[in-house]
């Protein structure tokens, strides 16, 4: 397993249309892998293919407690490993979305520190295909879905400030665009 760098805004590859996977092996589970250490170490809850480089339609989600019994602040919490609980997604579709919305604070590991509230169907449906290459359905609501809804956007190019006022995201970008020129970062795109 290693951890491989996360691409961020504005390189044009975050706004790439990602393509469907044609098979599920070993290699694909070993790059699977590669993207949970990745959200995992960043931290994060979710990472789109997309997101290290990869145009694939491949998601991996753990929105699982980062500790038991809720003892996060507690120092003895120090020593416990957070709950790992996670979902490989693999061509997913959302197939269906409840016409309830919810709103979530949401950041991204493309935008770094920056967050929004966006609002989103508060449920939804997803048919992809699992690590083992088998057809699933995942009924999801509350963050699960949130997260899932942001993972799949990605793979068609969106990203969560997209659902934001015009206004709040040209200054996000504008920030990312002009940190990006100080860094000397390169595009991948």
């Amino acid at each position: 397993m290693s951890i491989k760098p996360i691409i961020l805004i504005p390189d044009p590859i975050l706004r790439v249309h990602s393509k469907p996977v044609e098979q599920v092996d070993d290699q694909l589970r070993g790059f699977l892998d590669d993207m949970l250490d990745t959200m995992y170490d960043a931290p994060g809850i979710g990472l789109a293919a997309i997101q290290v480089g990869e145009p694939l339609r491949v998601v991996t989600v753990d929105v699982s407690p980062k500790a038991e019994n809720g003892q996060e602040n507690d120092d003895a919490a120090e020593d416990i490993e957070p709950a790992k609980n996670p979902i490989f997604l693999i061509n997913p579709e959302i197939v269906w979305q409840s016409d309830e919305t919810s709103v979530y604070e949401e950041g991204c590991l493309s935008i770094p520190e920056y967050y929004a509230d966006v609002e989103r169907p508060e449920s939804c449906r997803v048919k992809f295909v699992d690590r083992e290459g088998k057809q699933q359905e995942l009924e999801a609501s509350g963050i699960l879905a949130t997260c899932i809804q942001h993972e799949v956007d990605h793979l068609d190019g969106v990203l969560f400030v997209d659902h934001i006022s015009k206004l709040k995201r040209d200054m996000v970008i504008k920030k990312f665009t002009k940190s990006a020129k100080q860094d000397g970062r390169k595009f991948i795109g």
